[in-house]
C-alpha cells in the first residue's frame, strides 16, 4: 500500500489518508478524482482494517461504479466483493429489497421503465376523463418526476396545488402511486424517496445500516438532489465519516 500511495500527489495523499470525519474534495475534471476514492478505499482496507461490508461507495453511474470495482479489486483482491459500491438507485434496491414489505409491497416489486410509467400514466388519465390534447402524458409524467426529485409526495403535491392545471396534475399522481402499488411495483424516482421513507419511518433498520456503513464516499456530488442528499445524511448521521468528491466546475451543495 505503501508503494501506491506515493504514486499520489500532496493533495491526493492528504485526501486519502484523512479518514475520520466528513470530508469534501474539490477536484476538477481529469485531476484523479476516482483514483483518490479507489485509493481511499484501499487505505480503509488494507491500512485501517476496516471490514469491506462496512464501506459504502456511490457513483452516478453503472459504468464508474464498475471502474471503481475493477480498479479497488486490482489493489485489494476479493475483499472488494463485499463493499456496498454502487450507484443511488442500486444500493437503494438492495436495501429496498429487503425491507419494502414495510410499506406494503413484496420484495419482487417491478421497477418500471419509461415506456411502462407512460403506459400507465395513459391509464390514469382515460379513468380521469382527461384530455389528452390539454395535458400530455409527458408533460404530466415530467410533473410527477420533478415532485419526486423534490420528496414530494402525491398528499404534498395536492396539498400544494395552487391551479386547475396543477389540481389536475395531483389527481392522475395520486391515482398513478394507487397503481403502482396495486401491481407490486415503483418507478425509478420512487426508489430513493421510499428507502428513505423506510428510514425515517423504522428506527431499527436506520439503527442497523448507521451501524453498517462505518465510511461512505460519493462521486460527482455536485450532482445530488434533495433526495440524495437526505439519504446520505441519514447513513452517515451516527459515524460522520464522509468523503464527497465533486467538480469545481459545476454546481454545489455543500454539507
Amino acid at each position: 500500500m505503501e508503494n501506491l500511495l506515493q504514486e499520489l500527489n500532496k493533495e491526493q495523499y492528504e485526501a486519502v489518508v484523512n479518514t475520520e470525519g466528513p470530508e469534501l474534495i474539490i477536484a476538477g475534471a481529469g485531476s484523479g478524482k476516482t483514483k483518490v476514492l479507489t485509493y481511499k478505499v484501499a487505505y480503509l482496507l488494507n491500512e485501517k482494517g476496516i471490514k469491506p461490508w462496512n464501506i459504502l461507495a456511490i457513483t452516478f453511474t453503472n459504468k464508474a461504479a464498475n471502474e471503481m470495482k475493477e480498479r479497488i479489486e486490482k489493489i485489494v483482491g476479493q475483499d472488494s466483493k463485499d463493499i456496498w459500491l454502487g450507484t443511488f438507485h442500486s444500493i437503494c434496491v438492495r436495501i429496498l429489497r429487503k425491507h419494502i414489505d414495510k410499506l406494503g409491497f413484496s420484495s419482487n416489486f417491478l421497477i418500471f421503465d419509461t415506456l411502462d410509467q407512460k403506459s400507465l400514466i395513459k391509464e390514469c388519465m382515460n379513468e380521469l376523463n382527461i384530455d389528452d390534447k390539454l395535458f400530455s402524458q409527458k408533460s404530466i409524467l415530467y410533473e410527477i418526476s420533478n415532485a419526486k426529485n423534490d420528496m414530494c409526495d402525491e398528499q404534498e403535491f395536492i396539498n400544494r396545488a395552487d391551479s386547475s392545471r396543477l389540481k389536475t396534475v395531483s389527481d392522475v399522481y395520486k391515482l398513478y402511486q394507487y397503481k403502482l402499488k396495486q401491481n407490486n411495483a415503483v418507478d425509478f424516482d420512487d426508489i430513493i424517496n421510499l428507502t428513505i421513507k423506510i428510514l425515517m419511518d423504522s428506527p431499527e433498520v436506520l439503527e442497523y445500516y448507521m451501524d453498517k456503513f462505518k465510511y461512505i464516499l460519493v462521486d460527482e456530488y455536485q450532482d445530488t438532489n434533495k433526495a440524495q442528499f437526505m439519504l446520505v445524511s441519514l447513513l452517515s448521521a451516527k459515524h460522520g465519516n464522509i468523503t464527497v468528491v465533486g467538480d469545481n466546475d459545476q454546481r454545489y451543495i455543500f454539507i
